[in-house]
This record gives structure tokens, sequence and C-alpha cells, in this order.
């Protein structure tokens, strides 16, 4: 039940069943009025210098700090979202980019399929998915967008891997149980916390797991990753900068209500969610780069195994 909802005798049994709901609830309401105060000042990537852009879905700055071996001059910038349709909305619905090819294996680029904003869109996300780790592995991801730079030499590349995003594919993360970085809802958070994604257990206090191993899970994640990047990086020359679409919240706590929040909700600003890195590596050249008509879009997946992977993911 959230609170502020149609209060009934079943809603008040649960409640005092589970009276972890209540924390729960106070991140809920921190969050909706987090969003209310929350302003959407931030950098437009495309309005940014590079010939490729890999931005690292759910990457927290200073994760990227402590993991992160890739040479470069490492700033910060804000992202736009705390979540990834905001960040792809915010960035791209109102313009045209034809100098640019979107490789993603993040699910949302679907909305943007037939739109004529980019030059093209490779979706990793539907031929790239690996049905055993429930999501695109970096090296699939690597491999697309180094042939996505040879097809397209005089384009932009945005190469938008999942990493360090759950499900976490590590040795470590392997061993936690989770659905995915989003979903679930507050209503299923008074019945089976197992259909839950790990954020939203974590949230409502459901979760066995200790903060530690989730936080090695999902460095590990990350740097399982950051090879890929540096494998971009040499083969396709020019500008590479690296940074993310939003960060992640680790049991931060939020202004006005100092409720604790876990994941990545949509309409919030705080600084674990958009302050993101922005790694400019070294560069001796650079890629020409020009403006042509957009390709034709390939045909949307179907909506059975759309929801299927983003229930995989956590964004159902």
């Amino acid at each position: 039940m959230a609170m502020g909802s149609k209060v009934t005798v079943e809603n008040l049994r649960r409640i005092l069943r589970n009276p972890r709901v209540v924390l729960g609830e106070l991140g809920w309401q921190a969050m909706k009025i987090n969003r209310k105060l929350s302003e959407k000042d931030g950098v437009r990537i495309t309005d940014r210098d590079w010939d490729t852009l890999v931005l690292l879905d759910g990457c927290r700055l200073d994760t990227f700090e402590k993991c992160s071996r890739l040479d470069g001059d490492l700033s910060a910038v804000q992202s736009l979202g705390s979540h990834s349709t905001e960040f792809i909305e915010r960035n791209f619905s109102d313009g045209q980019y034809h100098d640019t090819v979107y490789v993603s294996a993040n699910p949302h680029v679907e909305s943007l399929k037939g739109s004529g904003i980019f030059h093209d869109i490779v979706d990793v996300f539907d031929w790239g998915w690996d049905e055993e780790l429930r999501t695109v592995p970096p090296e699939t991801m690597a491999e697309a967008t180094v042939d996505a730079a040879e097809q397209y030499p005089h384009k932009r590349i945005i190469s938008h891997f999942m990493q360090p995003h759950t499900p976490f594919i590590g040795e470590t993360g392997r061993r936690i149980t989770h659905a995915g970085l989003t979903g679930g809802n507050r209503e299923q958070s008074m019945g089976d916390s197992s259909e839950l994604s790990l954020w939203m257990r974590l949230r409502y206090r459901l979760s066995s797991e200790d903060f530690e191993t989730i936080r090695e899970a999902y460095e590990e994640n990350l740097e399982l990753a950051l090879p890929h990047v540096q494998r971009i990086q040499d083969a396709v020359g020019g500008k590479v900068v690296v940074s993310a679409d939003h960060g992640n919240m680790f049991g931060e706590r939020m202004r006005p209500i100092p409720a604790k929040m876990w994941g990545h909700p949509p309409g919030l600003t705080h600084p674990s969610l958009v302050r993101v890195p922005w790694l400019t590596m070294p560069h001796e050249s650079r890629r020409e780069t020009r403006a042509d008509p957009p390709r034709e879009a390939a045909a949307a997946m179907e909506d059975s195994q759309m929801n299927e992977r983003l229930r995989a993911l956590g964004y159902k």
C-alpha cells in the first residue's frame, strides 16, 4: 500500500505484518518531493566534443575513479537524467544527429527507432542478448562498436554499454539473487519479495545480501567492462570519451526527508545519480565526420520478447 492511497483493513494488516514497508514508503515520499524540487540542468552530450562516446550504464563517478585504469583526463559532468529513459529523451528527442550512429545494449533506445534522429541505430540489445547472463555482454558491445566504426568511418559513434548496471555478471555477482537495477512496485513489496529487484528489496529492507558484497559485485561489473572500452579506443582512433547516462544510489539519504534510497529512480538530482565521469582518452588524430540522411530502421522487437528482457534487466 502506498501512503496516501486508499486505506483498507487488509492493507493495514499487511503493514502490521511487515513494518519495514513504512521505511520503504518514507523513501517513496522523499523521492516524490525530490522530483518536484529537482532542477533539470545538465550537459547535453551531443554538444560536447568527441568522436566516439562510450556510455557505461548506471556508473557512479566515485566507482569509476576507484576502478578505472584507463588513461586520460577525468572530470565530472552533470547528466540530464537519473534514469536511462530521461537521459535519452532529454539528450536526443528534439534534435537530428545525422552525423552520429548509436550502438546500444540499452533497451530504451527502441523508442528512437524510426525517428530519423540518428544516421543509424545499431540495436545490440536485439541481437547481442546473452540468455544465460540476461544482458548484453561487454565483449559483444565492443565488437559491435568497432564494427560500426569501420562501417561508418565518417560518423560519430555512441557506444552504450549495459555494465555496471545489473544483472551482475561477475563471479561475486552471480552469487547474488537479483532481478535487475530498478523495477518492482510498492504493492509487490507487501507480498513475495522474490519478484522484486535487488534495489527495491534493499529499499524495503527485504534483502539478506550485505552491502559490501553488493558493492563488490557492482564494481566487478564495471571492471569487466573497462578492458573492452580500452579495446574500442585501440581500434577506432580519434577522440574517445567515456561517460555514463546516470549513476546509482547506494543508500544515500535524500532531501528533505532523509530516507535512504537505492538504485536510480527517475526524476532525482542526487549527486550520486547525476554527477557522472567524463574521461577524455589520449588521441593523436580525429575522425572526419559528416551528416548523411538516416538509414531505414530495422523492425522493432516483438513486445513479448521485449518485456521478457526488460524484466531481466529490472525495468519491469
